[in-house]
């Protein structure tokens, strides 16, 4: 009887033996004749294959943050369709082709260029590169008081053509109105400022549908980032599937990743509401309120008061949506304001 198990035994622990030979030649075959690769897909269409997808998508990444001209106005690259990436074995002999799909990438990006527009009685009459340039420009006029000074506004643009850009002092020539009968020395006028000249206002780009503003308001709480995820569409850019620029961030991530709120607060709406899908709206005082637009599920109900850092939803693509992202909006008092003055 031991012999009879002395014999199965054996016979078994060559069978594991050969067993684990032919797994070892057929691994080492694989590694010999094939390596791992990312197959590369941009809107379902295979465009090639990368061995380091985190370095192509880093490069990617610093493309919509930079673009690849050197100018400092520019805002930021939209891109409507990033790439997905699956595992596979290809061959060794099979070229990777990071160059051309980066090229893709490239082709359908814009560019979405920032300047500053000085309005006055809401009409654009010339532009600023930069909020400070701008900023002093206005400051100016109300220490030269000059009689259009109440009328005068600041808008800072995105748009895929830059204006014409003037410099801080021929921006004060053309706009400085003197008024009659102020006498001058060098230096200064004698006449006393008014005290309701210092009132100008801050805005963002104008339209019909909605109020915004892309100067960073003391709201007096602080944020934290709803999801991680790649921003595939910033506050103020244009797209063909909305009739207005941006009033959030598109937040690109998973389906079903979980929704926190930016800061602790109220809900205020918990449901279905147009273009914007299911949604969430926090309110958290003082006239702040932080939006959470195309969710899949949603965790919390009206009138729930919840935590920073607790979820309230998950992530979706419903609405107006092409693809699992969560739009998130920054408001006070009804104003959209940039979230990235803020969070991210």
């Amino acid at each position: 009887m031991f012999k009879k198990v002395m014999i199965h035994t054996k016979k078994w622990i060559k069978f594991i033996v050969l067993f684990c030979i032919a797994a070892f030649l057929i691994v080492s075959t694989i590694a010999f004749l094939y390596k791992p690769t990312y197959c590369v897909l941009i809107n379902g269409e295979e465009v090639g294959y990368t061995g380091d997808r985190t370095a192509l998508q880093h490069k990617i990444n610093d493309y919509i943050e930079k673009g690849e001209e050197e100018n400092k106005n520019i805002a930021f690259v939209q891109v409507e369709n990033l790439p997905e990436y699956k595992l596979c074995l290809l061959k060794k002999n099979v070229v990777t082709n990071d160059e051309e799909i980066y090229s893709k990438i490239k082709e359908q990006g814009v560019t979405y260029y920032r300047y500053y527009g000085i309005e006055e009685n809401e009409e654009e009459k010339l532009y600023i590169s930069s909020f400070e340039e701008a900023e002093n420009v206005v400051k100016t006029l109300k220490d030269k008081d000059s009689t259009n000074v109440e009328n005068i506004s600041i808008v800072e643009k995105y748009q895929t053509e830059i204006k014409e850009l003037v410099s801080t002092e021929e921006a004060i020539s053309k706009l400085y109105i003197e008024k009659p009968g102020v006498v001058k020395t060098e230096e200064k006028t004698e006449t006393k400022i008014p005290s309701n000249s210092n009132k100008y206002e801050t805005k963002g780009t104008v339209n019909t549908s909605f109020k915004t503003s892309t100067a960073k308001a003391n709201i007096g709480i602080s944020f934290i980032r709803p999801v991680s995820g790649i921003i595939t569409s910033r506050f103020g850019a244009s797209s063909t599937i909305r009739k207005s620029s941006h009033k959030g961030l598109d937040i690109a991530t998973s389906a079903g990743t979980p929704i926190l709120a930016a800061s602790t607060g109220t809900v205020t709406f918990s449901g279905y509401k147009g273009s914007y899908g299911n949604m969430i709206v926090l309110s958290h005082g003082n006239g702040i309120q932080t939006y959470y637009a195309h969710c899949n599920k949603l965790t919390v109900s009206t009138g729930t008061k919840v935590l920073q850092g607790q979820t309230i939803a998950t992530v979706g693509s419903t609405g107006n949506s092409t693809g699992p992202h969560l739009h998130f909006e920054v408001r006070v008092n009804g104003v959209a304001y940039n979230p990235q003055n803020y969070v991210y």
